[in-house]
């Protein structure tokens, strides 16, 4: 498979997260609902990985690549906290559309951090998507 397959099941999988985030939340604490949700991801990946048999190339790992997979990882969890509390208090047909503006804001971080160099086509990408943002989200 390329990326492409792999970026489109990314996809699918995540508009999954918001549909049964939103049916699973009624009734509980959405911080507790992150906490039970990252145990079960964390549970999952460590099977992937240990069938896989890279368990033990955890210590190849750099301090510059692990120490950016933590601030990753901090990253992460604040936008699940933050994603299940709007998902607790909006529509999830608006809070998801919202969420996705993160595809505009990476398009901007990948110019000015990574120094990636901007297309036409991902600058009118990332304007398409925050006007899709502002027309799913807001509209009426």
């Amino acid at each position: 498979m390329n990326w492409v397959a792999y970026a489109l099941l990314s996809a699918l999988f995540a508009s999954l997260v918001a549909i049964f985030g939103k049916i699973g939340i009624k009734g509980v604490d959405s911080n507790l609902a992150v906490a039970i949700r990252t145990i079960v991801i964390v549970g999952f990946a460590w099977v992937i990985v240990w069938y896989q048999g890279n368990a033990s190339d955890i210590v190849k790992i750099s301090k510059f690549s692990l120490t950016f997979i933590v601030l990753s990882a901090f990253a992460t969890g604040l936008s699940w906290l933050f994603y299940y509390k709007a998902l607790q208090l909006g529509d999830a047909s608006r809070v998801a559309p919202i969420d996705k503006a993160s595809l505009a804001l990476t398009i901007l971080m990948a110019f000015i951090v990574l120094g990636e160099k901007p297309t036409l086509g991902n600058v009118l990408g990332g304007l398409l998507v925050i006007a899709g943002v502002f027309v799913s989200a807001f509209l009426k």
